[in-house]
């Protein structure tokens, strides 16, 4: 790709923004209310406005390899501490997709150097639902189900924050767990019972 091609894409892009709506730069400038925490995949396939059908403004976004949320990563924690308390979402979605480049290197028995620690929390998640995942034959469907069920397993480290259990209290934040279909293009609803994981996971993680 010409990087400078990108300053002209830019530019087309500015100029149609303009086309609609005169004060559309001016009124992004005011700040930001977005009603979602997106976490999701840093897969280049995976724009998280575009698949939503949203604006800038929206959603506040943050991706990394397989859309992990480890309570030792101080990145994705001062995210959703700044997008829940500050922020005020009402919605955080985790956000997997089939093809995952992170969850297969994860069920491959490889050294990969320094992606070592991040693929153990996936290889974590497989540890946990071993009984299910060993039980399909499959290769294909069993790799799509351990990007659901990271998706599940990341959702439940959502709810394990201080700040999401607070909000659920005082103002009923919800958590959402979806999975982006990459062969049709569609987002799935895997449907996370958040009050069932909220009531299962208290006893242990409950934070006052």
């Amino acid at each position: 790709m010409d990087i400078q091609k990108i300053f002209e894409n830019n530019q087309n892009w500015v100029q149609s923004k303009l086309n609609i709506d005169a004060d559309y730069f001016k009124n992004l400038v005011e700040g930001q209310s977005p009603d979602i925490l997106y976490i999701g995949c840093s897969d280049s396939r995976v724009t998280a406005e575009e698949l939503m059908g949203i604006s800038p403004g929206e959603a506040f976004v943050h991706r990394n390899i397989a859309n992990m949320v480890p309570n030792t990563d101080l990145n994705v924690m001062s995210v959703i501490d700044f997008a829940v308390l500050h922020l005020k979402v009402n919605h955080v979605v985790v956000c997997g997709h089939y093809n995952c480049g992170g969850v297969k290197a994860a069920m491959q028995s490889q050294d990969l150097g320094i992606l070592n620690p991040w693929l153990r929390n996936i290889r974590d998640v497989y540890r946990i639902h071993k009984e299910e995942l060993n039980k399909i034959q499959d290769e294909e469907q069993k790799y799509k189900r351990l990007v659901e069920l990271n998706v599940q397993e990341q959702c439940i480290n959502v709810i394990k924050t201080a700040e999401v259990q607070r909000a659920y209290r005082d103002r009923g934040i919800s958590v959402h767990g979806w999975v982006f279909d990459i062969h049709s293009g569609k987002l799935i609803d895997l449907k996370i019972d958040f009050n069932k994981i909220l009531e299962n996971v208290m006893e242990i993680y409950h934070l006052d």
